[in-house]
């Protein structure tokens, strides 16, 4: 008797993982997956509903084979799906996922009642002038004055910063956390500066030159200069 690996089933905390094997065949699939669930009913292990996760590697289910797989793990009613996770997805998904983290370079000024929204991160070449709105999924990096309002990290990224050459702000938001600039002299307002939510959940304002051990990944930029 061949054995049965195709299909790997583990406890978690949560419940059940199911791991489907992504190299045999789907028809394969099926039937190892009707038979461990014939002795997973046997064992009456889970009289009380139990969580249960699919994982299916590289192997990606259309609706109809998701559907035959529910159809084979509802003929146990202890079994509530909650999840299929893949290490693969959908062209288009995969498209919008870069299109939300690519970084968008924008040659303006963003004046009064105008809003600018970026997905992703937003290179803004320009001034934001009172008034005016940027607003980014990601990070926010202005080669000018930033007068208005800027909001950093809006889907709720409290990772995301503020990055200006000068930070004049009306108003500075990074996800829900926001502030006004303190009150400066003209003459304070010398090197670039960048805002970050710090371990107190409140915005700072620094020398730009913090960033590269708060945030490491964005050396590209600090180290290229404002």
């Amino acid at each position: 008797m061949v054995k049965m690996q195709n299909v790997m089933i583990k406890g978690t905390k949560d419940g059940l993982l199911l791991s489907l094997d992504d190299k045999c065949s789907y028809s394969e699939l099926l039937e190892e997956l009707k038979e461990k669930l014939s002795f997973h009913k046997k064992a009456d292990v889970a009289p009380n509903s139990v969580h249960v996760r699919i994982h299916t590697g590289h192997r990606f289910l259309s609706e109809q084979q998701k559907k035959q797989v529910l159809d084979i793990l509802s003929q146990d009613k202890s079994l509530k799906v909650q999840s299929f996770e893949a290490d693969v997805i959908l062209k288009e998904e995969a498209e919008q996922l870069w299109r939300e983290s690519e970084v968008q370079m924008i040659c303006k000024i963003i004046r009064s009642g105008q809003i600018l929204d970026i997905k992703g991160d937003a290179l803004l070449i320009g001034d934001v002038n009172p008034g005016g709105i940027i607003r980014a999924t990601g990070n926010i990096f202005i080669l000018g004055t930033l007068k208005g309002i800027a909001h950093a990290g809006y889907n709720g990224s409290e990772d995301a910063v503020i990055c200006a050459s000068r930070m004049k702000p009306t108003q500075l938001r990074i996800a829900d956390v926001y502030t006004r600039a303190p009150d400066r002299d003209e003459g304070q307002f010398g090197e670039p500066e960048c805002a970050y939510i710090n371990d107190s959940k409140q915005i700072m304002i620094e020398k730009m030159v913090v960033l590269k051990n708060l945030r490491p990944n964005l050396n590209r930029f600090v180290e290229g200069g404002f």
